[in-house]
């Protein structure tokens, strides 16, 4: 399958004659293809990106163009359904962010600030987990989990993580609400679960291209400790974790499962 990054956003600086200029970047994951085009602000507009995703493309257009930045994205999704491309929000351009950081083009992005969950979602109950690196994929992939999202790129053997290597975790107890909840945080896209000091203290999960959600705050001593362990362990096991969403704690049955990792 061939998959692109793509940016299209004003340049940082204008040019010589004080004109604002914007600039379209595309490259694959190892940046082995490279394409730029830049144009004035006044002809900024899906169809001037499409013709470049054609030029850029020669005889086969990709399958999936990646985006990073919400003000790219509307420009480069109406373009990429012109052309039948697909187009995924995802904060993973690894490639694409190393080329603007080169040009020492801001790739950075504005975050609102975190918004509560709806009251709907909240669980009954949630607690920190851990699970060996080796057992974390056999122990959820196999089972009938409605919302299961574990991308080959963050399995822990193909990270090199040792098999007994503590990933740790949150588990959220849903009640009735539990599927709803799972189903809800599909939509969200889940990027990360991060411990945040307060007071209160919380957590916040990163979702989306730019969301952050309140999960949950706390102000017991011995929650904060077990919270600062999560984000040790997080380190231990290059920022890999999970969001694991059940209806109860008897482990029989299971609403959504998510592995995730912490970003640079």
């Amino acid at each position: 399958m061939k998959t692109w990054q793509a940016d299209f956003y004003r340049r940082p600086l204008p040019d010589a004659s004080g004109k604002v200029l914007w600039e379209l970047l595309i490259c694959d994951a190892t940046r082995s293809f490279e394409y730029e085009a830049t144009c004035l602000q006044s002809a900024v507009n899906s169809n001037w990106v499409a013709i470049q995703l054609q030029q850029a493309a020669g005889e086969k257009l990709p399958d999936v163009i990646q985006v990073f930045r919400p003000q790219s994205l509307n420009l480069i999704e109406t373009a990429g359904r012109t052309l039948g491309i697909n187009v995924e929000p995802t904060r993973r351009t690894l490639a694409l962010k190393q080329w603007l950081q080169e040009k020492q083009y801001p790739s950075v992005l504005d975050k609102p600030p975190p918004a509560p969950l709806p009251e709907n979602l909240l669980g009954e109950q949630w607690r920190f987990a851990t699970l060996q690196a080796g057992e974390l994929v056999d122990a959820f992939a196999q089972r009938p989990i409605p919302i299961l999202h574990i991308p080959e790129y963050l399995k822990p053997i193909n990270l090199g993580l040792a098999s007994t290597i503590a990933v740790p975790g949150v588990i959220i107890y849903g009640g009735r609400r539990s599927m709803h909840l799972a189903r809800w945080l599909q939509q969200a896209r889940p990027v990360g679960l991060n411990y945040i000091s307060g007071p209160p203290d919380g957590l916040l999960l990163e979702a989306g291209l730019v969301d952050r959600w309140i999960v949950a705050t706390f102000e017991d001593s011995e929650v904060t400790t077990a919270a600062q362990i999560y984000e040790q362990r997080k380190q231990q096991s290059q920022g890999l974790h999970f969001l694991l969403v059940q209806p109860d704690d008897s482990g029989m049955t299971y609403s959504g499962f998510w592995l995730l990792q912490t970003e640079d």
